[in-house]
């Protein structure tokens, strides 16, 4: 408070005077003066002028000051406070060091305490004003503030607010706590707040301020108080529902509302007319029990409504036509026969059967109606979804009424999809069979459901029990696994998208001919789509009379008829579209005449066959070979041709040879391994003789490698070897080619589309559980040999998930029963059964808790120490190994709990309640369980609105109450009674239904005499229920 016209501060030596002028009700409040380390509190009350006269009729100015002294005053005058002495007043607060004086307060800044400056000058160490101690009301608001200058330190100092001891509140920021910092370029002051929202009582208590830099450090302490509202005690509404009776100490049990309001202090109440709440109660309906029982004052409204239901219960009329009716529900398989059975008190009573209201008569073998004694039996033979409907049992004017649920019979994969492997640009069809015609399956990849796609990407076709699934013009991101779903079981397959890959089968050959002949260069490619183009020299090749062109599926030629000198040259054959090419050389072979004398000797002329170095010539097995052998000599010679000293002879078998006066032929049809060797040719005249060696290399594809040999598998790969081929057909291996295939498939899929340099390969997706085989094949420059024998067949798979739901079933003193459920994901392999294992709580040694593993879903351990907290955890162990483990959140502490939480779900609930738009929830429901169970409610999986659920719980029961059920309450409600480490589980099914929409499209397809046919289609919302029919009305 500083100087003002409305009060006057002074200071006489140790002596400190406010005077306020001219006093009013504004000024009543709560005052303080601080000394130092010390402060004093006190309260100003202000009365009326009246009221002071009439209560002290003594000489006003004697009293005035005693009022002065006592803190009251009469408004308008002037009032003066005398504080003592500092010492004095730090005496009067030696121990507390804060006179407390009752105040109310509401929003606002807190109040000045014992160790807070309030001006710069009287600030010690980096606080230019400190937060100050204050008080408030529960759910009220307040607001903490400190400053600190900013010149005198370095840098943007750092705050820091505590509550207690350690109690950092920057991590407790949010909707309830919230710090704010502003800072003032003009004054350089740093303000920073802290803003508590709707007070609890529990903010109450002690808090620290902590500022800091780089090398200076300061603190401060101060305290909130926080004051429930005051409670206006005018009415005891409750006292009038106590149990009364005229004779003393006696109870009538029943509820008084007879006894009328009683006044009380100065309040003055007008009596009521008596009220009978019961009447009211029963006549009321369920949604405005609520309201009656707050304007009657009913606190124990939960106790009445259970007396109202008894004394209706007692008021029910018995049934007498029945003595046993319809089960509310019914549920059969499709195609099975059905049963329903009541018992009637006459017996020689008739009964009416009806479904969905209409009469069933009597028609074939269909429904069947018996009377056995007081039993009425209707069968219904080979239930189908028409039979799917409500069924009354009718005795005159009684009904027992019941529902029927025809199930179908799940939908079984007959013949499942097969893996396969495609090239981009390609179309895929998926072929599945099912077990029943009609029936609905699902398509996914990798997980997405398939939908159809303006695009045309994906089509999908059903025959019968077949169903298809194309996928038009794939590319490499449609690879993937893809699924087909039925209600009965699930069939997955892999597609394989590779890039285009061309294969050359046969490559152009280098070619020597002489003047005149013809050449040939031909080529012979995987694809006979692709087209090529020829270059001689780097310069493309055009057709002519001498020169042609042909592409006859996939086989290329360039032929070139009467070959001249300027023929020779470098051929090319490049493949559109792809980055490589096939060369190869044309040799002219030039013969010279000379004039020789007659008596020339022999001479076999092999430098002129440049392509055949070291008089070596390679052939690919199969082909033919023909070599052009020039000669000299006069007269002709004679040639002989021999292979390991055994002649050929001329035109006869596989190998033979052709003799000319100026050259000979050796030719080779169809070469095989065998006719790999050295050939001697052998030429002879009367002049003298000439020999000479052409060896023959015959070149294969390597033979078939070994059965590969699988090393290892996983969840969705295995790792295969295998032996290089025992015969590399005479050329270097240049890799290995591997399929596999599924066990029960014909179709064998390319694992690599690049060779593989080594003999040692990891097969990756893979489907866990399916049988496998793989193949590998070798290949070298001539070509892929043939495919090795299949592996043995194997099978992939992995750990299996962690066990699921791993509960606590039963504790004592030395023992606990745990409880778990098989793990969501077993795998191909099965399980070999379960680890369990506990540990002592701060502790890492997990020591097992029985021998061996054990095949059950539940252990008992004994032996444990009493009182000592464990944890637990359970691990399912198969081929691969000990899975993740389950691990219970909390450890368990070994005692006995005297009562174990236990649902007492109603046979009501046990079944879907079905509730209209607008009509109230109201469950009930109790349990069991010592100490008190934690009750919690969770619908879908989510937390209750409570915007729109209400919940009630006690010590023995549970109640949510939905006052006007709309369509989003619908779902299923799970219950959770937890003590400790146990818990029970309930749930239950709620659907909430409306009135459906009016159908759409409704249209006249033909009229013909008094008779129109209509057709529509059914409304856009179906009420949150099934459409079991159509009214159809006509007007004129």
């Amino acid at each position: 408070m500083g100087p003002s016209d409305r009060w006057t501060i002074a200071a006489e030596g140790t002596r400190h005077t406010l005077t306020i002028h001219k006093v009013s009700s504004a000024d009543a409040k709560s005052y303080a003066v601080i000394a130092g380390s010390s402060k004093v509190k006190f309260e100003l009350k202000v009365k009326d002028a009246a009221g002071i006269a009439e209560n002290d009729p003594g000489d006003g100015n004697g009293k005035k000051v005693a009022a002065a002294a006592n803190g009251e005053v009469a408004p308008g005058e002037p009032t003066a406070v005398n504080v003592p002495d500092a010492q004095s007043a730090g005496e009067g607060a030696g121990e507390t060091g804060t006179q407390q004086v009752p105040a109310t307060a509401g929003n606002g800044t807190a109040q000045a305490t014992e160790n807070e400056g309030v001006s710069a000058a009287a600030a010690d160490g980096l606080f230019l004003e400190r937060p100050q101690s204050g008080t408030v009301m529960v759910g009220s608001d307040i607001t903490f503030v400190t400053r600190v200058p900013g010149p005198n330190i370095l840098r943007k100092p750092n705050i820091r607010w505590f509550k207690g001891k350690w109690m950092d509140l920057a991590s407790k920021m949010g909707a309830h706590l919230q710090l704010k910092e502003t800072y003032d370029r003009h004054t350089k002051v740093y303000t920073f707040e802290m803003h508590i929202m709707q007070a609890k009582l529990n903010d109450a208590g002690g808090y620290r301020c902590e500022v800091n830099d780089k090398d200076n450090f300061d603190c401060c302490n101060f305290e909130l108080t926080i004051q429930e509202a005051p409670v206006q005690e005018e009415i005891d509404i409750l006292s009038q529902f106590r149990r009364t009776s005229t004779d003393v100490g006696k109870e009538t049990g029943e509820l008084d509302f007879s006894g009328l309001l009683k006044k009380r202090g100065e309040v003055k109440m007008q009596a009521q007319p008596e009220v009978d709440v019961w009447d009211i109660l029963q006549k009321a309906p369920a949604s405005q029990y609520e309201k009656i029982a707050f304007q009657y004052g009913i606190t124990d409204l939960r106790g009445m409504l259970k007396r109202l239901k008894a004394m209706k219960k007692k008021e029910e009329k018995k049934s007498t036509a029945f003595l046993r009716k319809l089960e509310p529900a019914y549920q059969v398989d499709k195609g099975q026969r059905m049963k329903l059975v009541v018992e009637v008190a006459d017996p020689d009573v008739e009964v009416k059967w009806m479904k969905n209201g209409q009469e069933i008569k009597v028609s074939g073998s269909k429904f069947i109606f018996e009377s056995i004694g007081n039993k009425r039996v209707l069968t219904i033979n080979n239930c189908s979804l028409a039979d799917d409907a409500a069924y009354q049992c009718v005795v005159g004017e009684e009904k027992s009424i019941s529902e029927l649920f025809v199930r179908e019979p799940p939908v079984l994969i007959t013949h499942p999809l097969e893996d396969q492997a495609v090239m981009v640009g390609e179309r895929v069809e998926f072929e599945l069979e099912v077990s029943e015609e009609g029936a609905l399956v699902k398509w996914e990849r990798n997980g997405q459901e398939l939908r159809r796609e303006e695009s045309f990407k994906y089509r999908f076709k059903k025959d019968g029990k077949k169903h298809t699934l194309f996928i038009n013009n794939t590319t490499k991101e449609d690879a993937g696994h893809y699924t087909a779903k039925t209600n009965g079981g699930q069939s997955v397959a892999e597609l394989l998208v590779q890039e285009k890959q061309l294969e050359v089968y046969q490559s152009i050959a280098d070619l020597t001919v002489k003047a005149k002949e013809e050449a040939v260069f031909k080529c012979e490619v995987s694809d006979e789509k692709v087209k090529g183009t020829w270059f001689k020299n780097g310069v493309q090749v055009v057709p002519s009379d001498h020169v042609q062109i042909s592409h006859i599926g996939r086989i290329h030629k360039l032929v070139i008829d009467n070959v001249r000198p300027e023929d020779e040259g470098d051929y090319t054959f490049v493949p559109d579209g792809f980055a490589f090419n096939l060369s190869a050389k044309l040799n002219f072979l030039e013969v010279k005449i000379d004039y020789v004398p007659r008596q020339d000797p022999p001479k076999i002329h092999l430098d002129c066959l440049g392509s055949i170095p070291d008089a070596t010539i390679v052939v690919v097995a199969g082909n033919k070979l023909r070599l052009d052998v020039p000669i000299s000599g006069e007269p002709v010679p004679m040639v002989v041709w021999t292979k390991a000293d055994k002649v050929i002879t001329e035109m006869v078998g596989r190998v033979h040879v052709e003799n000319h006066p100026d050259h000979c032929v050796f030719i080779v049809e169809g070469a095989e391994h065998s006719d790999q060797g050295v050939y001697t040719v052998l030429v002879q005249n009367p002049a003298g003789e000439d020999r000479a060696d052409i060896t023959v290399k015959v070149v294969d594809v390597p033979d078939p490698p070994e059965a590969p040999r699988v090393l290892s598998v996983g969840e969705d790969c295995c790792t295969i070897e295998w032996e290089p081929p025992s015969f590399d057909g005479g050329q270097p291996v240049l890799g290995y080619v591997l399929e596999r295939k599924k066990k029960k498939s014909h179709r064998w899929m390319r694992l690599n589309f690049e060779l593989w340099k080594e003999t040692r390969f990891e097969a990756k997706q893979m489907i866990e559980g399916v049988l496998y085989e793989m193949r590998v094949y070798a290949v070298n420059v001539i070509g892929m040999s043939r495919h090795s024998p299949a592996s043995q067949p194997f099978v992939p798979i992995a750990l299996t998930s962690a066990p699921t739901n791993l509960t606590v079933d039963d504790v004592t003193n030395s023992t606990i029963v745990l409880k778990w459920r098989i793990p969501e994901k077993v795998g191909a392999a099965g399980l070999d059964g379960y680890l369990v294992e506990y540990c002592m709580e701060g502790e890492d040694e997990w020591v097992p808790a029985q021998q061996g593993l054990t095949e059950r879903n539940s252990i008992i351990i004994r032996n444990l120490p009493t009182g000592e907290k464990l944890h637990f955890r359970v691990r399912a162990v198969n081929l691969a190994g000990p899975s993740e483990p389950a691990t219970l959140a909390q450890p368990v502490t070994i005692r006995e709990i005297v009562q174990r939480p236990k649902i007492c779900l109603p046979r009501a609930l046990r079944q879907k309640l079905v509730k209209v738009v607008g009509e109230t929830i109201n469950l009930m429901i109790p349990f069991q369980g010592k100490p008190r169970p934690k009750v919690t409610w969770l619908k879908d999986d989510q937390p209750l609105d409570s915007q729109t659920i209400s919940l009630r719980n006690s010590d023995s029961d549970t109640v949510l109450f939905v006052r006007m059920a709309k369509r989003q309450h619908s779902g299923t409600y799970q219950l959770e009674v937890q003590i400790e480490n146990t818990q029970d589980r309930a749930s239950i099914q709620i659907q909430v239904i409306d009135k459906p929409g009016p159908p759409v499209n409704v249209k006249v397809v033909e009229v013909w005499g008094l008779n129109v046919a209509l057709v529509w289609q059914p409304p856009s919302d179906s009420g949150n229920s099934e459409i079991t029919g159509y009214t159809i009305q006509k007007a004129d």
